[in-house]
């Protein structure tokens, strides 16, 4: 059986919808599992697609995935901007990795410009809102 596509997702993700509309949409995050979902089916890929409030799950699931799947789409939300563990925990990835944000964090507030993930990834697809899923199913 073919490995499916990690999509892991960071904390405050579970809000989509309600949590900073202006920013963020009116999409949930299951909206966004339809997406990339829908993208993968199309490719014959498969996904497994996962959301945590807790860093240290997040970091298991990163290190989970250098088996059990054929590549990583994350959206690890604030902890992009703030966690060394999930940087290292991405650098021991042989697999693609891409980094995913619905909004375009190099447009937001100085914070956000710095991101961990970045240096551990092969791209970053950001400022699509839920569809940025889909791109980083395709890419």
């Amino acid at each position: 059986m073919a490995k499916p596509i990690f999509i892991l997702n960071g904390p405050n993700l579970n809000l989509l919808g309600v949590r900073e509309p202006h920013i963020y949409g009116s999409a949930t995050l299951e909206d966004a599992q339809t997406v990339a979902r829908s993208r993968a089916a199309a490719l014959g890929e498969t996904i497994e697609f996962r959301q945590t409030n807790h860093e240290g799950v997040l970091v298991d699931w990163i290190q989970e995935a250098r088996l059990s799947a054929k590549a990583l789409v994350i959206n690890a939300a604030a902890l992009t901007h703030t966690s060394l563990a999930v940087h290292d925990a991405l650098k021991a990835l042989s697999i693609p990795v891409v980094e995913c944000h619905l909004s375009n964090p190099a447009a937001r507030e100085p914070v956000r410009h710095v991101s961990f993930v970045a240096s551990a990834a092969r791209g970053v697809i950001a400022g699509f809102g839920i569809h940025s899923y889909a791109l980083a199913v395709e890419a």
